[in-house]
């Protein structure tokens, strides 16, 4: 008997640990941007502005999802395998289209995209107000110098006393308090649990529907993606964009954007919740719904 090796690789390593630090470099720049925006621009165009940034979120996974489509209908050994002796189609359940063609690309765009952040400034100044005059600055300088030295001689203090740890890592006990702030914030622990029941929602649809387009409507891979990024993400870019831009003409406070959400999110519910009676015959799977004979 010939011996038999099961199949195997250790390749997906490389992926997850690339999508590892992928995330690593995509996760600071919305709580940052978000802050750099709040920093430094009118309190009436800050809505407008965090609009812009969410849309602009929007539209890279509506891309990507075009850029999958196109890959879906590639097959995966491209380059290697001629298009003639490949005897399936993508409609064929055994079809593997070229999916990593699209992290490469991708990986090339942000590195490009990520270049420009090298070169923004450290500290803007707040939109609408106009640069501190020099002499104003040179007579803060002396007060700064002395606080410095009042800080120096305090470091010197506490080292002396024993507390060099909290020198070290001032930070450490500053995180911990604020964090247990927040945690005790009603207002901020009902958004964290919306937002994540929203994700949650979003992120099964993006999972599951393909599948099921695939299945009862017999798509394609490639045909399932572009149908889901052209009939989902637009809106919520247009959602995103309206939104923001009705905040600044009416000058929408926080209690009133409370309350549109609400409203807003509920509508959304009901919406959802009339799919329930959108019901399709089930087709026939053999050994699911059906016998093998």
């Amino acid at each position: 008997t010939e011996c038999e090796k099961e199949p195997g690789s250790l390749l997906w390593i490389f992926v997850m640990v690339g999508n590892i630090v992928r995330g690593m470099g995509e996760t600071p720049i919305m709580p940052l941007g978000i802050s750099y925006l709040e920093d430094f621009a009118k309190a009436e165009n800050s809505p407008f502005y965090l609009a812009c940034l969410h849309t602009a979120t929007v539209i890279g996974p509506f891309l990507g999802l075009l850029l999958a489509s196109f890959c879906a209908e590639l097959f995966v050994d491209i380059g290697s395998v001629g298009a003639d002796e490949v005897p399936i189609t993508a409609t064929d359940a055994r079809w593997v289209g070229a999916w990593w063609l699209g992290i490469l690309i991708c990986a090339l765009l942000n590195l490009l995209v990520g270049i420009p952040f090298w070169f923004l400034p450290k500290s803007l100044v707040k939109e609408g107000e106009s640069n501190e005059p020099e002499e104003t600055s040179e007579k803060s300088a002396a007060p700064l110098q002395e606080n410095d030295k009042n800080e120096t001689k305090q470091t010197m203090y506490e080292i002396a006393k024993g507390k060099l740890y909290y020198v070290l890592f001032p930070s450490y006990f500053d995180f911990i308090p604020f964090l247990k702030a927040l945690f005790h914030n009603p207002v901020y622990m009902l958004f964290i649990c919306i937002t994540v029941l929203q994700f949650s929602a979003f992120d099964g649809m993006i999972s599951f529907m393909p599948k099921y387009l695939e299945q009862q409507f017999g798509k394609s891979a490639s045909d399932a993606i572009f149908l889901i990024g052209v009939y989902n993400l637009p809106v919520l870019c247009v959602g995103y964009f309206s939104g923001g831009l009705f905040m600044k003409k009416f000058k929408i406070n926080i209690y009133q954007a409370a309350n549109i959400a609400f409203w807003v999110s509920l509508l959304e519910y009901l919406l959802y919740f009339a799919a329930y009676w959108t019901v399709c015959d089930t087709s026939p799977v053999a050994g699911l719904t059906v016998s093998y004979q």
